[in-house]
């Protein structure tokens, strides 16, 4: 029996082309087994008018100790949803997004709960209050915040403080003067500079841009010429007028 050599090179050319066609499918269908890793991690966390209390180092550390950090991990057994669940847990934020991209990277991008507010009550609490009225737990950050004590109860506090604190942030010169708002029974509040001593009684935390702007006006008229520490005790509760208590010689 002979071989028909030409027949049968043209069978393993077949089946060789045909091998050659089966890889190069799987080859370009599939990632490069280099992608297939997760070797880049990036982590935005959005910043607001104040600056919150979550950093990039923070985040990688939640994720370190939940065992979901992602670098080094295969990409089709990352999965975003977890990560995204898993930092919602974190009280300091507000919302997540997770995603992985071609190339092996994952993507995590925060926005976090800015505090507006601390709150030292006599109560004993200590806490602050976010742009939207949140309770946020004393955490072990530094913060410039102004701190507000006295006779404070959580819904006071996430109800006036937080409209209070946030009228303080998105204005230059209060967000530096005032450094403590102190709470009286009653429910007004009085108001330690930091720069003057004396003390400035707002009364009921209402009308807040009318007395601002007449105290801001005192300061600039008045208290640069008659000097910052002749008075000990300014009202700006009434519209149109401030009254000034004389400092004891």
């Amino acid at each position: 029996m002979s071989i028909n050599w030409k027949k049968t090179a043209v069978v393993v050319t077949d089946l060789v082309i045909a091998a050659y066609l089966v890889l190069a499918i799987t080859v370009f269908n599939r990632p490069d087994a280099i992608y297939d890793m997760c070797r880049e991690v990036s982590i935005d966390i959005e910043e607001g008018s104040v600056k919150g209390f979550l950093n990039v180092d923070d985040v990688k550390s939640q994720l370190v100790r939940s065992r979901l950090y992602p670098l080094g991990t295969a990409m089709n057994r990352i999965d975003a949803r977890m990560i995204e669940d898993a930092l919602l847990k974190n009280p300091l934020v507000e919302s997540v997004q997770c995603y992985k991209t071609q190339g092996g990277r994952v993507v995590i991008s925060l926005s976090q709960r800015l505090p507006v507010i601390r709150v030292k009550a006599d109560n004993g609490d200590d806490y602050y209050v976010d742009t939207q009225g949140n309770i946020m737990p004393n955490t072990q950050y530094v913060s410039n915040l102004v701190v507000a004590t006295g006779h404070i109860t959580k819904p006071y506090a996430q109800k006036v403080l937080r409209r209070v604190g946030n009228f303080l942030i998105n204005n230059d010169l209060w967000l530096l003067q005032a450094e403590q708002l102190n709470v009286l029974a009653d429910g007004t509040i009085e108001m330690i500079p930091l720069v003057g001593e004396h003390i400035v009684y707002l009364g009921q935390p209402t009308g807040l841009s009318g007395k601002f702007q007449r105290l801001e006006k005192f300061y600039k008229y008045g208290l640069t010429k008659a000097g910052w520490n002749k008075y000990s005790y300014i009202s700006v509760e009434f519209d149109n007028q401030i009254i000034c208590k004389k400092r004891k010689v």
